[in-house]
């Protein structure tokens, strides 16, 4: 039998996002954003019987996230409960994990929350602002020979991709130009206030040649909460629901350098073929953007060009305000605000329900949500829908 519809995204919690130290710590900003989503929905803890959790990057050795969660809020009864970490491919998981629950009769109103808090506050007298947290990937020669951490994992893939096709750091920049425009548009996205040219960009540093500075995601403190529930509930809420029309993920378990692809193309293959829709049918899509050449590898690997042609699809401005395909309307995490594969869905949701304001895309009521996570490592696909 299938999903299709059977749930929707009833509430939407964001925090503050950027330097926030509203919170000591990442639990703070996860019971905020489950407030704020509860607050949107018109729901109260007691209606809650599930929590999902997705942490992030300092939650330390607390591997029973979503319990800790429970206990601060001091909700009773809770039905569901997980902690799951799948990178960036973790937000569309937990709603997943979500919509089949409800659908069995093990929970009713879920949760799905993702916090972090990376970010330190300067000390008086020190040097610099706040530091961060890093995580990286490193195994076998890769580790032997310096290859540590996710900038110089995806900096091999472009390197790569632009052997094979042609690439161009040009291209690339209008990726990153692109999510600029869209956060011009959006006032949540509170760290990049600027316009960015194709010479800033290269005049940015290198992080990891050939990544520029602006290839490269945001770093933010803040947490992102979403409630699902049955369809039928959610309509009678105070938000229109946004139904989950297709879900579907795919872990090649290939080496994304020499395939130059994710597993979108397995994750996009099972959604779409639940929400009974084609690539025609997408009006908006949010990609996880923790690089540009992320977004164009994802771009290809959902048909949206052929392999190889990513480059020449961006390079127009067709991805950006007033094109024809709108990606990552709220500026993502390239110039908005990195909640791993929060950003996304969160921005998808707000243009279903047409939220958007100066950056709503005009055509919004099938929206396509990924997440990616690792260095193309794990896939996830959802299909939101304004109408069931």
């Amino acid at each position: 039998m299938s999903l299709r519809a059977k749930t929707a995204i009833a509430g939407l919690g964001i925090t503050k996002m950027g330097k926030n130290y509203a919170h000591p710590n990442a639990i703070g900003f996860a019971v905020e954003a489950i407030e704020l989503a509860l607050a949107d929905s018109g729901l109260r803890r007691t209606d809650l019987d599930g929590i999902l959790v997705n942490p992030g990057l300092t939650w330390g050795a607390d591997l029973m996230a979503s319990y800790t969660v429970q206990q601060v809020m001091g909700i009773k009864d809770i039905r569901l409960t997980a902690t799951t970490n799948l990178g960036g491919a973790s937000a569309a998981s937990l709603v997943m994990h979500a919509a089949m629950a409800i659908d069995a009769g093990m929970a009713s109103t879920v949760a799905c929350v993702f916090a972090d808090a990376p970010l330190k506050p300067p000390k008086p007298g020190a040097k610099g602002g706040g530091g961060g947290a890093a995580y990286g990937f490193a195994r076998g020669l890769n580790a032997a020979y310096g290859l540590y951490g996710a900038n110089s994992g995806y900096a091999m893939v472009a390197q790569r991709h632009m052997h094979v096709y042609g690439t161009t750091s040009d291209q690339l920049g209008a990726i990153a130009l692109a999510e600029r425009k869209w956060a011009n548009l959006n006032p949540m996205a509170e760290f990049y206030k600027e316009p960015l040219t194709i010479e800033d960009y290269h005049n940015s540093r290198w992080v990891a040649e050939p990544l520029h500075l602006y290839d490269c995601c945001l770093v933010s403190n803040g947490a992102v909460c979403v409630i699902v529930t049955s369809a039928e509930r959610a309509r009678d809420l105070k938000k229109p629901p946004v139904y989950v029309l297709g879900m579907g993920q795919g872990h090649p378990g290939d080496d994304p350098v020499d395939t130059l692809a994710s597993g979108a193309p397995m994750a996009k293959q099972i959604a779409f073929k639940m929400a009974g829709v084609e690539l025609k049918d997408i009006d908006v899509a949010e990609f996880y953007d923790c690089y540009t050449i992320t977004v164009l590898i994802t771009l290809e690997d959902y048909g949206f060009c052929a392999k190889g042609e990513g480059g020449p699809f961006v390079a127009d401005g067709r991805i950006g305000p007033g094109g024809a395909l709108p990606v990552n309307t709220g500026g993502g995490q390239l110039s908005a605000y990195y909640m791993w594969g929060m950003t996304p869905l969160s921005e998808g949701v707000i243009q279903v329900r047409g939220e958007g304001g100066k950056r709503q895309s005009p055509k919004h009521d099938v929206c396509l949500v990924s997440g990616n996570g690792g260095i193309l490592s794990t896939h996830s696909t959802l299909v939101l829908g304004a109408s069931a």
